[in-house]
């Protein structure tokens, strides 16, 4: 059954269920509201999820209980995005790049070497066009609520790379994601999106020769253990978000859904921070165990080799890749530091 069918199918049972939960939430003195995440229990996104949700008890005396449930308890990320849809979980934090089928311009961030530095990344989302980027997710039924930090993604490999020549010819896993794959096969590379649990036995058996990903993930899915090489080109930064079921949401007072807004932003200064500190970390321990890591101190070769792809991109995210080169700060850039 696909997504649109089990919207519809749902939406009589979900009209009443909502309206039964109206009342109820004005009688009962707690709401109850279920947020997933998939990522496991001490990962920066869950710890600011319970941030999140420490906030709103706070700022409501308890009368709204967030509970946060880690390591895709509530399923996976497609599942969630699809309960929240519906209305079945309050809230869900997940990868921007599956919710550009809800909000098209979201894509844009699948776009190599758009952003200088996540200082530049930053005060896109935090402008005008960042912030539309969230409200046009309300059409399909959710709210978004805040941007976290989703690093920024690099190659390994079982093979060495010091150059954009190296990764000619190499096999690497990308997401499922149209420019994902372009911009990989524009670097000479083959890019071969498949599930993120069968990398390490692809990259073991060799079917693949590497992938890309933050250092956070690089870790934590133990990808440095079959694959000892990270070139440090930064060439994609995916922010994460939080968001909201608009079926839930819309049940809530006015005054509810502002502290719901307000800890959510309140909750984004925590994720940059220990975002920062475990992908420092991250980086010490793969070094520490015997992977080679290289910081690319210039990005122009690795931006030349994929001209084609944003110039292709542009007339999809010609308005959004202008205001992103507006938010440019004016110092910095470009350089990539270990």
């Amino acid at each position: 059954m696909n997504a649109k069918s089990i919207l519809f199918r749902s939406l009589p049972w979900l009209a009443a269920a909502s309206l039964v939960a109206g009342r109820a939430w004005a009688a009962d003195p707690q709401v109850v509201l279920k947020l997933a995440e998939v990522h496991p229990q001490g990962y920066p996104t869950e710890l600011a999820d319970e941030e999140f949700a420490k906030l709103v008890a706070e700022r409501t005396q308890g009368r709204i209980k967030v509970e946060v449930y880690p390591g895709a308890q509530l399923g996976d990320e497609k599942a969630a995005i699809e309960q929240v849809q519906i209305g079945a979980i309050a809230f869900t934090r997940v990868s921007s790049a599956p919710m550009a089928q809800f909000s098209k311009q979201l894509g844009v961030f699948s776009l190599p070497y758009i952003f200088d530095s996540k200082d530049h990344m930053w005060a896109f989302l935090n402008g005008a066009g960042g912030k539309k980027m969230l409200e046009d997710l309300t059409a399909s039924g959710f709210v978004g609520l805040a941007y976290f930090d989703g690093g920024a993604r690099s190659f390994y490999s079982t093979k060495p790379m010091t150059k954009v020549e190296d990764l000619k010819g190499l096999k690497f896993r990308v997401i499922q994601n149209e420019w994902s794959v372009k911009m990989v096969n524009a670097f000479g590379a083959n890019a071969t999106p498949m599930a993120y649990g069968q990398v390490f036995s692809a990259i073991q058996t060799g079917v693949i020769e590497g992938a890309e990903n933050n250092a956070p993930s690089y870790l934590t899915s133990s990808h440095y253990q079959v694959a000892k090489n990270y070139l440090l080109d930064g060439h994609q930064r995916i922010p994460e978000v939080l968001v909201a079921s608009k079926t839930v949401f819309d049940g809530l007072s006015r005054e509810d859904q502002a502290v719901i807004r307000k800890a959510a932003a309140d909750s984004v200064a925590k994720q940059r921070q220990l975002w920062d500190a475990f992908e420092g970390e991250a980086l010490a321990k793969v070094k520490a165990a015997g992977s080679t890591v290289v910081a690319v101190k210039d990005l122009a070769p690795y931006q030349r080799a994929v001209e084609p792809v944003i110039k292709e991109a542009s007339t999809q995210f010609g308005d959004s890749l202008k205001a992103i080169s507006a938010a440019r700060p004016k110092f910095g850039g470009g350089v990539l530091e270990e």
